[in-house]
C-alpha cells in the first residue's frame, strides 16, 4: 500500500480522494504544512508516498502517471510529488526546505498570473508554472486543456522546488492534453473542471498505451485493435509478463505447426505467428495503459522475442526436412544476419547515448534524416525498408502458409540483407561526419559488447604500445579484416585442413589489437558487429562443410546458445547492471577463444565427431549463459532494482 498526504480539506464535489484511493493509495488529510511533515514522518520507510494538494483538478490519469510509474525515484505534477522508497530521504529534507517558518499553511493561496514566483522559506523559487502540456497528438475530439494555475502557496509545488534546488529533480511526465492545475478560486476551479469534461481521460490512456513511434504494420494492423486487448487484460488482473509468457508459448505451438512440414501445418503456423505477435504488442501496450513497469519484464520482453523467432526458423528447418529440403543452413543464415543486425543498432546506440555533442544536429546526414521525416509518406517508407518486427513477422507468416520454407528463408535473407546495408551505412555516414567524442562510459560499453576472452585480452595487454601508435580507424579495419580471413578459409578451404586453424589465430592477434586501446574512435562501434559476425560465420561455414547430418541444427543452437549470451550482456548494459561476470566470459572463453576452439574441432576430429562435439559445446554454452542469466535477472527484481521499460526494436 502507498500513501498519499492531502494537504488541506478537499472542496466540495472533489474527486480527489476517490482517485487517490483507485490507484491504490492510502489517503492521509494534514491540515497544515506541519502536519504534513509529521504524516510524512509517520509513513513506513519501505512505502510509496506522496503529498498531493487537495484543491487539485485534473485527470485520474494524470495523476497516475505522475504519482505510479515505477521507473522513477522522484515524480511531479502541478499539485502533486510522490517519491519511492529510495528517495524518501530526499523528499524529507525537501519537506523541511518547503515549511521553514513553520505557519505556513498547506493550501494557502497565492498570487497568480503573470506574477513572478515568491520564495518560500528562504529557498529557491517555486516550482516551474504548472502547465497542462500541449499533446503532440491530440485524440480526436479533444478539446484544448487550459494553462494552469502557478501555486507559489501549494506544499506540493513548493516541496517540488526545493526537490529541484537540492539536485534531485523529480521526472515531471508529458501530460499532453491531460489537465493537473491547482486553481485557487471558484471561478478557476469551474473553468478546469469543465476542461476536464472536454478531454476523454480513457481515450488518452489508450493512445498512450501505444508506442509512439512504431512500425507501419503494427500501427495499421495490430494497434487498433490490441489496446482493447490490454485493456481488457488490465481490468482482469493480467501482468505484462503473463502476456509476454503467453506470446512465448504460442510463438512455440507454432513452431511446432512448422516443424510437422505439412501444408495444414504451415498454415497454422503463419496464423500462431501472427496471435503471437499482437500478444507481443499488447504486453507492452498493458504495461503502458497500466504502468506496470518492472525490470524482469523488460527482460522477459526482450529475450522472448528472439527466442520466438529462432525457434520459428528451427521448426522450419525441420518442417522443410520432413519434405526432402535441407535448409538449415539457410536458417542458421538468417539468425546470424538477425542477430548481427541488433549488434549493429545496440553498439551505435550505446557508443552515441551519451556523447558530448549527443544532443546536437551535428551530422548532415542527421540533418537529412530529419528533413525526410518532415515529409509524411517517407516516414512510413524508411521505417517500413528496415524490415522491424512487425514487417518481419508478417512477411515470414505469410510466406509460410502460402509457399515453402526455402522460399521463406529466401525472402527473409534478401530483405534483412536490404535492411542491414540500409542501416549501417546510413550510420557510417552519420558516424564520419559527426563531431562528437566518445565518453568513456560508452567506449566501457562497446568493450563489453565485444566479449573478449582471455586470449584477446591479455594480448590486447601487450598490444597497448603499438595500438597507441596506429590510425584511429585501426580498430574496426583489423577487426574486419581478422574476422573476413578466419570466415573465408573455413567457408574456401577443404573441411578438416589446417588452414582455419591458422586463420583462428590471425583472428585471435587482430580481435586483440581491435581492442587494446579505448574503442572512442568514430567506427569502433562497428568493431563488436564485425566480431559477431566472424564468430557466427565461420561457425556457419564449418557445419556446412562438414557435410553431415546433424552437423547444422547443432551449430544452430551453438549460435543460438552464444547469441543469446550477447544479447543478455547488451539488455544489462541498457539496465546500468554492466557487463555479465568476468567468470562467466572466462568459462566461455569469449568471442575469439570459442572461434579457436571450434576450428580446433574441426581440424582434429572427423564430420560425425565434429557434430557430436558441436552439440556437446552448445549444451555447454547455454546451460552456463542461461543459468547465471536467469539467477541475476531474478535477483536484480527481487531486490528491488529501479523499473526499467525498454521499447526494444520497433513492431
Amino acid at each position: 500500500m502507498s500513501t498519499a498526504i492531502l494537504t488541506g480539506q478537499p472542496v466540495p464535489g472533489s474527486s480527489i480522494e476517490a482517485d487517490l484511493r483507485s490507484l491504490g493509495f492510502d489517503v492521509r488529510i494534514a491540515s497544515d504544512a506541519a502536519a504534513a511533515g509529521a504524516l510524512l514522518a509517520e509513513v513506513p520507510a519501505g512505502q510509496r508516498v506522496a503529498v498531493v494538494d487537495a484543491r487539485f483538478v485534473g485527470h485520474e490519469h494524470a495523476l497516475r502517471l505522475g504519482l505510479t510509474d515505477p521507473r522513477f525515484p522522484l515524480a511531479a505534477i502541478p499539485g502533486a510529488v510522490t517519491a519511492q522508497p529510495a528517495a524518501r530521504r530526499a523528499l524529507a529534507l525537501a519537506m523541511d526546505r518547503a515549511t521553514a517558518g513553520g505557519n505556513t499553511a498547506a493550501s494557502e493561496p497565492a498570487a497568480t498570473g503573470g506574477t513572478e514566483p515568491a520564495a518560500v522559506g528562504g529557498t529557491e523559487p517555486a516550482a516551474p508554472e504548472a502547465v497542462t502540456g500541449d499533446a503532440p497528438e491530440a485524440v480526436s475530439g479533444e478539446a484544448p486543456a487550459p494553462v494552469g494555475t502557478l501555486l507559489t502557496g501549494a506544499l506540493a509545488d513548493r516541496v517540488a522546488a526545493a526537490l529541484s534546488a537540492d539536485g534531485s529533480d523529480p521526472h515531471r511526465p508529458d501530460l499532453g492534453s491531460l489537465v493537473a492545475t491547482v486553481p485557487d478560486d471558484p471561478q478557476t476551479r469551474n473553468e478546469a473542471r469543465q476542461a476536464v469534461a472536454a478531454v476523454d481521460d480513457e481515450a488518452v490512456r489508450l493512445k498512450s498505451a501505444v508506442k509512439a513511434r512504431d512500425g507501419f504494420f503494427t500501427t495499421y494492423c495490430i494497434s487498433p485493435y490490441s489496446r482493447y486487448i490490454a485493456r481488457w487484460c488490465a481490468r482482469r488482473g493480467l501482468t505484462p509478463n503473463q502476456v509476454t509468457t503467453a506470446s512465448l508459448v504460442t510463438a512455440l505451438i507454432a513452431a511446432a505447426c512448422a516443424a510437422t512440414g505439412t501444408r495444414p501445418g504451415f498454415v497454422a503456423a503463419g496464423v500462431l505467428l501472427l496471435a503471437s505477435f499482437v500478444l507481443d504488442c499488447t504486453d507492452g501496450q498493458l504495461a503502458r495503459y497500466s504502468l506496470q513497469y518492472s525490470t524482469l519484464g523488460a527482460w522477459l520482453d526482450a529475450t522472448f522475442d528472439r527466442a520466438k523467432e529462432y525457434a520459428y526458423y528451427a521448426g522450419l528447418a525441420l518442417g522443410a526436412a520432413r519434405g526432402g529440403d535441407d535448409v538449415w543452413a539457410l536458417a542458421l543464415g538468417a539468425m546470424v544476419l538477425q542477430t548481427c543486425r541488433h549488434v549493429v543498432d545496440f553498439s551505435f546506440n550505446e557508443a552515441n547515448v551519451d556523447s558530448t555533442a549527443a544532443t546536437a544536429n551535428t551530422s548532415p546526414t542527421a540533418a537529412l534524416s530529419g528533413r525526410l521525416d518532415s515529409v509524411g509518406w517517407t516516414v512510413w517508407v524508411r521505417r517500413m525498408i528496415v524490415l522491424p518486427i512487425g514487417e518481419r513477422w508478417a512477411m515470414i507468416a505469410v510466406l509460410t502458409a502460402l509457399t515453402t520454407p526455402r522460399i521463406t528463408f529466401y525472402a527473409l535473407l534478401i530483405g534483412c540483407s536490404f535492411a542491414a546495408t540500409y542501416t549501417t551505412a546510413g550510420r557510417v555516414l552519420r558516424s564520419l561526419t559527426r563531431k562528437a567524442r566518445r565518453t568513456d562510459r560508452a567506449a566501457r560499453a562497446l568493450a563489453d559488447l565485444t566479449d573478449s576472452g582471455p586470449l584477446a585480452e591479455r594480448l590486447a595487454g601487450a598490444l597497448k604500445p603499438v595500438a597507441r601508435r596506429l590510425p584511429g580507424f585501426t580498430a574496426p579495419a583489423v577487426a574486419l579484416l581478422g574476422g573476413a580471413a578466419v570466415t573465408a578459409t573455413a567457408a574456401l578451404t577443404g573441411f578438416g585442413g589446417p588452414w582455419p586453424v591458422l586463420a583462428a589465430l590471425l583472428y585471435v592477434l587482430t580481435s586483440a589489437l581491435a581492442v587494446a586501446r579505448p574503442l572512442k574512435g568514430p567506427l569502433d562501434w562497428l568493431v563488436p558487429p564485425f566480431l559477431r559476425a566472424a564468430e557466427y560465420g565461420t561457425v556457419l561455414a564449418l557445419a556446412a562443410g562438414a557435410g553431415v547430418n546433424g552437423a547444422l541444427p547443432a551449430a544452430y543452437g551453438l549460435v543460438a546458445a552464444v547469441a543469446y549470451h550477447h544479447y543478455d550482456t547488451v539488455y544489462r548494459i541498457r539496465g546500468d547492471a554492466g557487463a555479465p561476470p568476468p567468470w562467466l566470459v572466462r568459462a566461455t572463453s569469449g568471442h575469439e577463444g570459442r572461434t579457436l576452439a571450434v576450428v580446433v574441432l574441426a581440424a582434429l576430429l572427423t564430420a560425425s565427431q565434429f557434430a557430436v562435439a558441436l552439440t556437446v559445446l552448445a549444451v555447454a554454452v547455454a546451460l552456463l549463459v542461461l543459468l547465471e542469466s536467469i539467477r541475476f535477472w531474478v535477483t536484480a527484481h527481487r531486490g528491488g532494482a529501479p523499473a526499467v521499460h525498454d521499447e526494444g526494436e520497433p513492431a
